[in-house]
C-alpha cells in the first residue's frame, strides 16, 4: 500500500506504519473482513464486516469523547485528512482501505485486557456454577445464566504474546504488572465507560452484557483508549425485549456477533485439522446481525 509499510496482522486487523520513518508516531489500523472462531481464521470472510466494525468503533469513540454528555475519554484517533496550501482537503487514509481504517497515534500499550461484565454468562457462568465466583470474585447465590449482576465487575486479563491465550488475572496481579496507580486508573475508566455505554445501549433497546477495552499511555503519560471499542467483536450485545421474554437461554442471549458462526462450526467440525468453509447462509445471517447492531445504535 503506497506510503505505508505493513507491520503486523492479527486474526482480524492489519497494522501499518508510514514507510518513511523507522519509529512512527502514527499508525493505520485496517479492519479486514476476516472472521475467526476457535483460534482459526475461517473462509470465506464476512463481506463488509471490516467497515461495519470500524464505523461502530468511530461512533463509540465520538460518544465517549463527550457525545453522550459525559466527560471526554482520551482516545488514540487523529485526523484522517489535512488541509493543503490551496485549501484543498487531502485524505490521509488510502482509498483502497477507506471506510474500514482508523488513523491513530502510537501508544505505549498496557499488557492488560480490561474486561467488564454486567451480566453472568459465558465462561463466567461456567465458573459460577462450580464455585459461585467469576474470575475469583464472589457473587450472590441463586443466579442463572444471563442474569444481570448486582453491579458490573472488572475482571482484567493478561494480554499474552502473539499465538498464546490471554490469561485471567486478579486485580492484585494487575497491580504487579503496571503499578497501583495505573491499575486503579484502568479499572475506574473501564467501569465508567461500561456504565455509560450500557446506558446508551439500553436507550436503544439493547443490553451490553460484557465488553473489553485496551488502553495505553500517550507521549504525555495520559491514559488513552485504543484499539477497537464496543464493537460486536469485543462486546456481547443482546436484544433487551428478547432477554426479558424468551423462554430459553439460547433465545434470551442471542448476540449481535459471530455466535451464529461458532454454533455452526461447533455442530459441523470436530476442531481437528482445517475447519470447513462457512456456508453462504451462515455468512449472510452473520453479516445481518453485525449490520443490525450498527443500525440500531447509530441509526445509520
Amino acid at each position: 500500500m503506497a506510503g505505508w509499510r505493513h507491520l503486523y496482522s492479527g486474526k482480524v486487523r492489519d497494522l501499518y506504519v508510514p514507510d518513511t520513518t523507522e519509529s512512527a508516531e502514527r499508525m493505520l489500523v485496517v479492519a479486514s473482513d476476516r472472521v475467526s472462531a476457535f483460534d482459526h481464521v475461517l473462509s470465506p470472510g464476512i463481506a463488509g464486516k471490516g467497515e461495519l466494525l470500524t464505523t461502530l468503533s468511530l461512533w463509540w469513540f465520538d460518544q465517549l469523547a463527550g457525545g453522550d454528555g459525559g466527560r471526554r475519554i482520551p482516545n488514540h484517533l487523529i485526523a484522517d485528512h489535512e488541509l493543503g496550501g490551496d485549501d484543498t482537503v487531502r485524505e490521509l487514509i488510502p482509498a483502497t482501505v477507506s471506510g474500514r481504517s482508523m488513523l491513530v497515534r502510537s501508544l505505549e500499550m498496557y499488557p492488560i485486557e480490561c474486561v467488564v461484565r454486567g451480566y453472568l454468562t459465558g465462561s463466567g457462568w461456567v465458573e459460577y456454577q462450580s464455585s459461585g465466583t467469576v474470575c475469583g470474585i464472589p457473587l450472590p447465590e441463586g443466579l442463572s445464566d444471563g442474569d444481570r449482576l448486582p453491579e458490573p465487575i472488572y475482571t482484567p486479563a493478561y494480554k499474552a504474546p502473539m499465538g498464546e491465550h490471554d490469561e485471567n488475572i486478579s486485580y492484585e496481579q494487575s497491580i504487579e504488572l503496571v503499578g497501583a496507580a495505573v491499575a486503579e486508573a484502568l479499572r475506574d475508566a473501564s467501569l465508567e465507560i461500561y456504565r455509560r455505554a450500557a446506558a446508551l445501549a439500553e436507550s436503544h433497546g439493547l443490553i451490553l452484557a460484557d465488553t473489553k477495552f485496551e488502553f495505553g499511555a500517550d507521549g504525555n503519560g495520559t491514559l488513552t483508549l485504543g484499539d477497537e471499542v464496543l464493537t460486536s467483536d469485543s462486546s456481547r450485545y443482546w436484544d433487551a425485549e428478547t432477554w426479558r421474554t424468551a423462554s430459553t437461554p439460547a433465545e434470551r442471549m442471542a448476540s449481535f456477533d459471530k455466535q451464529i458462526v461458532r454454533n455452526w462450526l461447533a455442530a459441523n467440525w470436530d476442531k481437528t485439522g482445517t475447519p470447513p468453509d462457512l456456508p453462504a447462509e451462515i455468512v449472510t445471517r452473520t453479516a445481518a446481525r453485525y449490520r443490525e447492531l450498527l443500525e440500531r445504535l447509530t441509526g445509520a
